[in-house]
């Protein structure tokens, strides 16, 4: 007998999409290969960014990619030797940065991240997780009124979508966090963004909560899969095939592999993103700090504080360059003089990209029993709830609660 719908891939958002199919009525079964929440769900920064509405090529900056590029250590890097490899995905990216497309994006994104914060609210009530969620805000730093005023536009975008923030100078700069550098003499505030207490613990938690409410996890690489009739069958590395109703690939940067030989040519790239994680108690940390100019967050987590970002547009099989860690750790350094950076653990995952920005949310075209669900690249833990509920409605024959149109497969 079939099993009904198969999840490819045990990180942050195959596990939503878990539970959004369950409480539809579904039975799942997951496949993971390296262990749940092992991938970017392990050492993220911990955030539901809802109001992160601008993709990336709006955010940066032309004037900074200069700069960035030629610092091997900086917020954005291509390893030379993977720049001929990369120049497709580049070419696209740099079209995404386009004011039109600009404009469509931001659209999609912020329709994607309302739905997100609702239903990422319904998961954390069905899987007593609302404890685990922080409601401190976030604080964007600049290093000059200058700074400010050039991202005006962006958040100019976010006061359309409704989105509430407030510049802040002085002593209200220095109530929000103590113990800033004052080469940073104004920020944002968002009080509505949120963090969680370990992204590792939260997704490990929810599994924890599937798996009880009936889901089966099978600890096996995905090598490829296939429409036959009624089923989709999914072949395992050792040879085995398993047959189900439907399967969601949620594999995250290594989606491609599986969605390429389906006729899919979805141009999902590798940011291979960086962090040090800190003992707790390294500073007295109010709530998640961004230092968007320099390319990283500074986030406060149960288990200590972590310092990561930067973007390394490498692909899966570069070995990993911890000097970009100890880059970041020693800005932080500086930016925040009481930091204590002895202890701590270094970290590299690979986060699933794509040029314009939005996940991959919809039917493969090899038919619609077999459903894509990845590519969020900073976003996964932030809107892994919404990218489950619109799996889950594709799944069970609902209207979806949102235009899924702007996420399709077939869109490049």
């Amino acid at each position: 007998m079939p099993a009904d719908v198969i999840i490819i891939g045990g990180g942050i958002v195959g596990l939503a999409s878990a539970e959004r199919l369950q409480a539809a009525g579904r039975r799942v079964t997951l496949i993971e290969r390296a262990g749940i929440a092992r991938g970017a769900s392990f050492g993220n920064a911990g955030a539901f960014a809802f109001s992160d509405i601008l993709p990336l090529a709006a955010a940066v900056r032309l004037s900074r990619l200069p700069r960035w590029l030629i610092d091997p250590l900086g917020p954005l890097a291509i390893p030379p030797a993977y720049l001929p490899r990369i120049l497709p995905w580049l070419l696209r990216f740099w079209r995404a940065g386009r004011s039109d497309r600009i404009a469509r994006s931001t659209m999609a994104q912020t329709a994607l991240m309302r739905l997100a914060e609702s239903e990422m609210a319904a998961l954390t009530a069905a899987a007593g997780l609302a404890g685990m969620v922080r409601k401190e805000g976030s604080l964007e730093l600049y290093e000059s009124e200058g700074e400010l005023a050039a991202s005006a536009a962006g958040w100019q975008a976010r006061s359309a979508a409704g989105i509430a923030f407030e510049h802040v100078r002085g002593e209200r700069l220095a109530a929000l966090q103590p113990g800033l550098s004052p080469r940073f003499p104004v920020g944002t505030f968002v009080p509505e963004w949120q963090t969680v207490d370990d992204p590792f613990t939260f997704a490990t938690r929810l599994a924890d909560h599937v798996i009880a409410a009936g889901a089966e996890l099978v600890e096996a690489e995905a090598t490829a899969l296939r429409p036959e009739g009624e089923t989709v069958a999914v072949t395992l590395a050792d040879g085995c095939v398993l047959a189900a109703r439907a399967a969601v690939v949620a594999a995250g940067a290594f989606s491609r592999r599986l969605t390429d030989p389906l006729g899919d040519r979805i141009p999902l790239e590798t940011e291979r993103g960086y962090n040090t994680t800190l003992p707790p108690g390294a500073f007295a940390l109010r709530r998640q700090l961004v230092f968007g100019g320099h390319g990283f967050v500074v986030t406060p987590l149960s288990t200590g504080i972590r310092i990561g970002g930067a973007v390394e547009l490498g692909g899966l099989d570069l070995p990993p360059d911890y000097r970009r860690s100890e880059a970041m750790l020693t800005k932080a350094a500086a930016f925040l003089p009481g930091l204590r950076r002895e202890g701590g653990t270094q970290w590299m995952g690979f986060r699933p990209s794509l040029p314009d920005s939005l996940p991959v949310i919809g039917a493969s075209r090899a038919g619609p029993r077999i459903v894509y669900a990845f590519g969020h690249g900073h976003l996964g833990l932030t809107q892994s709830a919404a990218t489950g509920r619109l799996v889950a409605d594709l799944l069970c024959g609902r209207a979806p609660a949102i235009d899924i149109a702007p996420f399709s497969p077939q869109r490049f």
